[in-house]
């Protein structure tokens, strides 16, 4: 009895994998890179990053200072702790407001404690900038002298 369409196929697909398995191979043996030299594995970055198999152009690299290197996060700049600004808004009976600072444009909270003179909204002040987790806080806020 003979064999079914599927099963002939079957075995021409299993033919045709080890073929195509014994070429691979052959491949392989042909095109070996055991045995060849450093130089042969060896692959270099040119100046725009891309990977080629020749040694950059020493006259086109430029010199960098050891001291001009950074590790680690950039410094962050010196901010000014001395500020001055207009009262945005300020609560009595609460016992807080703000200020806007000139400089930055930011609001700056600022409690009754700290304040060496009563003061109202629109009044120009000069005080000391504190870092707090919530932000910065005004110290010593005085009104400013016209």
């Amino acid at each position: 009895m003979g064999d079914s369409f599927s099963k002939k196929e079957n075995s021409k697909k299993k033919a045709q994998k080890l073929k195509e398995k014994a070429q691979r191979r052959e491949d392989r043996k042909t095109n070996n890179n055991k045995g060849k030299g450093l130089e042969a594995m060896i692959s270099y970055v040119d100046e725009n990053g891309n990977l080629t198999s020749t040694p950059p152009d020493r006259t086109k690299v430029a010199d960098i200072e050891l001291d001009d290197i950074l590790l680690g996060a950039a410094p962050l700049p010196e901010e000014e702790l001395e500020g001055s600004g207009v009262i945005s808004f300020f609560n009595d009976e609460k016992g807080y407001g703000f200020i806007i600072d000139d400089k930055t444009k930011e609001s700056i909270f600022v409690h009754i404690n700290q304040l060496t003179e009563e003061l109202t909204k629109g009044d120009r002040v000069t005080f000391e900038k504190e870092k707090n987790p919530k932000g910065y806080i005004a110290n010593n806020v005085k009104k400013e002298v016209k």
